[in-house]
């Protein structure tokens, strides 16, 4: 099976429904597929053969649903860029998945100015601006009917490493089809009709959601940014029954004073997921919300690897401490707690999570060598410490590999210390994860200077902003004359630096 012929037939089926709502924009499923078809033959006017890479600066929108559409049908693989990334992040990602078309919505077009002339791959950029709509209305809309193999890249998504450089995450259109699936095996039926709610963008966690709600008739409903009135009035007003929303957004809707008391019968499922919750944000989430949460718990190489819903969720178990577990290992996802040799562990052992499904990666883009380390026997190394106890439920401990995670977005200390360390008072510097009552974590950075050095803690933050964006610039900064602490071989003992900051916490990652 391939995306293109599932999403085509439950055009087909449900060709009436409404499929896609922003704002005032209402799209049937054939009026959102013609307009799929007509894309993917523009893109086709262009130059782009199956199997080419399309790279897409966007919030959600109609535009954001054309495109999902559209490279599907051409048979293209869809590069998601991050609208809070810097621009060289932007350059990495559309440089080494060697994307020939880029496109842009209108406001984000500054941000991609002079690229065609730094990318040789990179041909053609197209903003969507006020003339997209008569470009997009003068395509064909005959179907290009194009040839596809399940085992044809569908997406390249990208996460984070340890050089600071993005790896993309390369996806068939069989492994993304599988994810969609597991991702909603545990989740109530969709029924044609039923209303999704994406306040995250679809390029990134969000996005897990849209092809299972088209493939079943559902709606996808489209928000281009995050307000927490807006949120709550549009979940009761539209009768939203499936959403997705990282623990920060879950926390900003609970300390509304309007949640409570407005009408959210229609709610089936909110998938709460992307970084870890604290228990009070999801007691109050029930409050709110009622025993229609789910929390599930995987990562962009692979997904999902475990899932529960609130019974499970709030139980009473013994052995097991659900409230603070991340799910119940999924019925078709392989879990397993390997030690430093990688051999499996017995349960309430603690080791690295490793995990492999039918919704994995199939590698590293370009990079057989970090694939290498990732895929050990076939199984995904997660880079995240846990446990499994004896009845299933998985927790995370502590991440192996430094990653920080703030309100759903993954931070790799050394992408900023990268970029830290290129500012001249600057001698090194270490950056490493803290609690934070909003975001979860934040970075912090300890930079070390020499006496009489003049920077300020407000340069380098504003440093990291501008290159990498502002999610990414340290929640707090230290500037110290002191040498940084390190082990017999050199390298920085950022476990000690961090030690601090969490005494108290009694998981070592924090949540909202």
């Amino acid at each position: 099976m391939d995306v293109r012929t599932l999403m085509r037939r439950a055009a087909e089926h449900y060709s009436e429904l409404t499929a896609i709502v922003h704002n005032e924009d209402r799209l049937t499923f054939a009026q959102a597929w013609r307009r799929g078809i007509q894309l993917a033959n523009g893109l086709r006017s262009m130059g782009v053969q199956p199997g080419d890479r399309v790279g897409v600066l966007e919030d959600n929108s109609v535009h954001a649903a054309d495109l999902f559409q559209g490279a599907t049908i051409a048979n293209a693989v869809r590069v998601p860029l991050y609208p809070r990334n810097g621009r060289p992040a932007h350059l990495h990602m559309l440089g080494h998945t060697n994307c020939k078309v880029l496109l842009v919505s209108a406001n984000h077009a500054h941000e991609v100015e002079g690229m065609l002339d730094e990318l040789p791959d990179l041909q053609h950029i197209l903003v969507r601006d006020d003339s997209y709509e008569d470009w997009l209305a003068v395509q064909s809309d005959v179907d290009p009917d194009i040839d596809i193999d399940p085992n044809d890249y569908f997406i390249i998504r990208h996460t984070g490493g340890t050089t600071g450089l993005s790896k993309g995450v390369a996806y068939t259109h069989k492994a993304w089809l599988a994810a969609g699936r597991d991702w909603f095996y545990a989740f109530p039926p969709v029924e044609p009709g039923d209303k999704c709610l994406h306040l995250g963008p679809i390029s990134h966690g969000s996005g897990y959601q849209y092809l299972p709600i088209w493939l079943s008739g559902g709606c996808n409903v489209m928000v281009d940014h995050f307000d927490t009135a807006e949120t709550l009035e549009l979940m009761e007003r539209e009768h939203v029954n499936y959403a997705f929303m990282v623990p920060t957004m879950v926390n900003a809707v609970v300390h509304d004073n309007t949640a409570r008391g407005r009408d959210f019968s229609s709610l089936k499922c909110l998938l709460i997921a992307a970084a870890p919750i604290q228990d009070a944000t999801a007691l109050a989430a029930r409050e709110v919300f009622g025993d229609c949460l789910y929390q599930g718990y995987g990562q962009t190489e692979v997904l999902p690897v475990s899932m529960m819903n609130s019974k499970q969720w709030f139980a009473e178990l013994e052995g097991s401490n659900p409230l603070r577990a991340c799910g119940l290992a999924l019925p078709f996802a392989e879990v397993e707690i390997w030690d430093e040799d990688d051999q499996p562990l017995p349960a309430n052992e603690v080791g690295e999570i490793v995990a492999r499904s039918d919704g994995m990666m199939s590698e590293f883009w370009n990079n057989p060598e970090a694939t290498a380390e990732r895929i050990v026997r076939g199984w995904i190394k997660t880079g995240d410490l846990g446990k499994l106890d004896n009845n299933g439920y998985l927790y995370i401990v502590d991440r192996a590999d430094d990653m920080i995670i703030s309100g759903g977005f993954n931070i790799w200390p050394a992408e900023l210390e990268n970029v830290i360390a290129g500012h001249p008072d600057v001698i090194e510097v270490a950056v490493f994860g803290v609690p934070h009552p909003r975001w979860g974590e934040t970075p912090h950075a300890v930079c070390v200077v020499e006496d009489g050095a003049t920077v300020t803690a407000e340069a380098i933050t504003d440093m990291v902003a501008d290159d990498l964006g502002s999610y990414k610039k340290p929640g707090g900064v230290t500037i110290t004359t002191d040498p940084l602490p390190k082990s017999p071989v050199g390298k920085i003992k950022r476990k000690d630096l961090r030690e601090p900051y969490w005494e108290g916490v009694d998981r070592r990652v924090s949540g909202s």
